[in-house]
């Protein structure tokens, strides 16, 4: 069994945006150090971070470097290149490990990881050209979404196909990419779990949210969830059947469609979740330490949740609203310090105690 690190200690995060800055501010809470790996120069987590890389992961030389300064790694993005990966493992231990990598970048490996462990999920099939797209349709039927099988994130890499006729625009829109069709799925509201395992084999889930999107991107969470008892234990069961299936360690995100069938599994993201903030004003021990803690080897923090909490994302030109926010009774503000504000771009987000 791995010992506890020790105060002082260093933890690698690849990727340096406002999870990798939240992951930070964790870490320095319980006396410990980060050390970010980014390629794009001042990100925002560079701000609260002991040290900071400025490289590509193809630069196999800095890779090594960051490796040798850090008693662990972990990441705030799935997209890690294998080759990347590679290089870090062979100095020092990635938490979560590489398989929840493997199967979160390719959602045809994860929708067949999920339906493997008997979760239901959405009708998918694997799309290779028009003559693949035709038979799903056929056989999946319209509505239904066509997306990249990886990199999409935010609703990107996505093309909604409301009838046959729509199929060659669609596959115009996905440049190329190998894709995965998935059926309609006519839910109620959709929900995520945030759930932990340490290394243990200990886990602990956050009570679910229930989210709301627009344009692709989270607008809300909203705690606690509509669901009932059996919905909630169901959720949560879900969730640790995924973690210790993958061996997991550190915090996952599982997002859930709630249907008048049950739950179905929409993905996983192996890391902190941005439905996952609300924790930071609605908990003693928030995500972020809750990940830290985990991959650095201690114990997992009582996240029962003390407040009822509606998170909502700061998007692009929402920023224009902060200085009256900053005065609104019962709203923490938590700001990523990102220098330029664009259309979609997450810029913060506040979470309001509603109870």
């Amino acid at each position: 069994m791995t010992d506890p690190l020790p105060l002082g200690s260093t933890i690698g995060i690849l990727g340096g945006g406002q999870l990798g800055r939240m992951l930070s501010v964790a870490a320095a809470r319980l006396g410990l150090k980060t050390h970010i790996f980014e390629p794009g120069a001042n990100p925002p987590a560079a701000d609260v971070a002991h040290a900071v890389t400025t490289a590509s992961y193809d630069d196999h030389a800095a890779l090594k470097t960051f490796a040798a300064s850090c008693d662990v790694v972990t990441f705030e993005f799935e997209n890690v290149p294998t080759d990347a990966l590679d290089v870090i493992e062979a100095l020092v231990p990635i938490r979560p490990g590489r398989e929840a990598l493997r199967i979160s970048q390719d959602r045809l490996t994860e929708k067949a990881f999920l339906q493997g462990l008997g979760l239901n999920v959405a009708p998918f099939a694997d799309i290779t050209d028009a003559a693949s797209l035709d038979a799903a349709i056929a056989d999946i039927g319209t509505p239904s979404i066509l997306k990249t099988r990886r990199f999409g994130y935010d609703g990107k890499g996505q093309a909604r196909l409301r009838g046959p006729d729509d199929a060659a625009s669609a596959l115009a829109d996905m440049n190329g990419a190998p894709s995965v069709l998935e059926g309609f799925i006519n839910f109620n509201h959709e929900v995520s779990v945030i759930a932990a395992r340490s290394i243990k084999g200990d886990v602990a889930c956050f009570d679910p949210g229930e989210n709301v999107h627009r344009n692709g991107i989270l607008h809300t969470t909203t705690i606690p969830a509509r669901l009932s008892s059996a919905q909630r234990t169901d959720a949560v069961l879900m969730a640790a059947k995924i973690l210790n299936a993958l061996d997991y360690v550190g915090v996952l995100g599982v997002e859930l469609f709630v249907t008048p069938k049950g739950l179905i599994v929409n993905e996983i993201a192996p890391r902190v979740h941005n439905s996952g903030h609300w924790t930071q004003n609605g908990c003693m021990v928030d995500q972020f330490e809750q990940h830290i803690r985990a991959v650095s080897g201690w114990p997992l923090g009582d996240g029962s949740r003390y407040a009822d909490v509606v998170m909502e994302n700061l998007i692009g030109n929402d920023m224009d609203r902060v200085s009256a926010l900053a005065v609104e009774k019962d709203t923490a503000l938590h700001l990523y310090g990102k220098a330029e504000i664009k259309p979609g771009r997450k810029m913060g987000h506040v979470n309001r105690i509603t109870r």
